[in-house]
């Protein structure tokens, strides 16, 4: 009998996966193991393989989204009729989803949903009259002036989760946009449809995964969490030398970012509330010191993590970023790679850029930009000299990190790249 395969959970934040490419035809014989397909997530492009074994009757469109538990493929005998499994997933696909907790996918609802929504919202409430809704969900109400009363939960038993209130706030900025369009005058309306740009003036380009994904965690990071921002100036000649010697004895070369990788996991051992995440109900102390390093690919940045970075030598810092960094452009970092940080570097040095500031990566507390190391005319023991100076910004989060927390950090991140022999202690 034909078996119905249905589109995998393959990471902790997906909703829906795109085919990339599918390896196997209609018609072709599969056994399990066999690779199947290559599924686009929002965090990677990852291999998937066929769970059973017969030929292969039914496949989703490439490139058309397919949302978690939706029909991807039918396996079977040859000549088997699937039409009723067909017409049967396409009416079942919404209840047999499973939608992973604090993740979004957008929705929209009609006015008859939306009344139904808010009439069965009493159901959120436990016995003793509090409101069931994950701590996350709680602080983005809050920060929007939502009535947790007039939601209703999609997460477990009932409870409300962070993508019902995107869904309220998406509502709202659907009603508010209709509204307008609504009241705007006729003749302006047509003046608008007369000056629309034809076809041939553009090209629109569908919006990736990844691309979804980090527009929402971004948008997430900068809109519920108060960023303040750190500058500091550091000079780097003893680095620029150092680097040098290190890299006449290393068999593996060391870059700037590397040394700066390494103190940045120095300076958060002696100063642990940058090590922070902020969680809602509770501030987490990481006792790991796990750092992200962003990376830039085509559709976005993807940040692998580095594990234990205050243990790694420099030489396996090296190595290991260089990995990662390879792993991401190609798009073969697996989700555990990309997971469990506690504090990201952003570069842009290598692009000749001076100083920028960067959006926090959720959970961290913290992100460290880092620009360009640049010769300057600078003042050196009382004479004017040219200098090597790298600018660097902290951006963090106010909910966790004081001026002065962020202060002392920066001041030991500089003493240690100033005089990086300290590292070596």
């Amino acid at each position: 009998m034909a078996e119905i395969v249905k589109m995998p959970l393959m990471s902790d934040t997906m909703t829906e996966g795109v085919i990339s490419a599918w390896h196997k035809n209609v018609g072709d014989v599969v056994q399990n193991g066999d690779l199947l397909a290559d599924i686009e997530t929002d965090k990677a492009t990852m291999e998937f393989n066929a769970p059973e074994d017969g030929v292969l009757l039914y496949r989703a469109d490439n490139s058309a989204p397919v949302a978690i538990g939706a029909i991807l493929a039918i396996i079977g005998k040859a000549g088997e009729d699937i039409s009723a499994l067909l017409s049967s997933s396409s009416t079942t696909t919404t209840t047999q989803a499973p939608a992973p907790q604090e993740t979004t996918t957008p929705l929209t609802t009609n006015t008859h949903e939306t009344t139904q929504a808010t009439t069965q919202a009493t159901t959120q409430a436990t016995n003793d009259g509090r409101i069931k809704a994950s701590p996350l969900a709680k602080s983005m109400a809050s920060a929007s002036g939502i009535d947790l009363n007039t939601l209703t939960g999609t997460g477990d038993d009932g409870r409300i989760v962070k993508r019902d209130i995107e869904v309220y706030l998406s509502q709202q900025q659907q009603q508010v946009a209709a509204n307008v369009v609504k009241e705007t005058p006729v003749i302006v309306q047509e003046q608008l449809s007369s000056t629309a740009p034809a076809s041939s003036d553009y090209e629109d380009t569908r919006i990736s995964q990844m691309r979804k994904t980090i527009a929402r965690r971004l948008a997430e990071s900068k809109f519920s969490a108060p960023h303040f921002y750190l500058k500091m100036e550091v000079a780097m000649d003893n680095l620029v030398a150092y680097r040098q010697q290190l890299n006449a004895l290393s068999p593996v070369k060391i870059s700037f970012n590397d040394l700066i990788v390494k103190a940045v996991a120095m300076a958060l051992r002696q100063h642990p509330v940058i090590n922070s995440s902020w969680l809602g109900d509770v501030i987490r102390l990481n006792k790991q010191i796990n750092i992200g390093v962003a990376v830039a690919v085509e559709e976005g940045l993807l940040v692998p993590v580095l594990r234990h970075a205050d243990q790694m030598s420099l030489s396996q810092i090296a190595t290991t970023t260089r990995e990662l960094a390879q792993q991401a452009k190609d798009r073969k970092l697996q989700t555990a790679d990309m997971q469990g940080n506690t504090f990201t570097i952003s570069n842009l040095g290598m692009f000749d850029i001076d100083e920028f500031t960067a959006i926090i990566n959720p959970p961290d507390s913290c992100i460290l930009a880092v620009g360009k190391i640049a010769e300057v005319p600078a003042v050196v023991n009382g004479e004017i000299k040219i200098a090597n100076r790298l600018k660097l910004t902290l951006s963090c989060d106010h909910r966790v990190v004081d001026g002065a927390t962020g202060a002392k950090f920066l001041q030991t991140l500089q003493s240690l790249l100033q005089e990086p022999i300290r590292m070596m202690i």
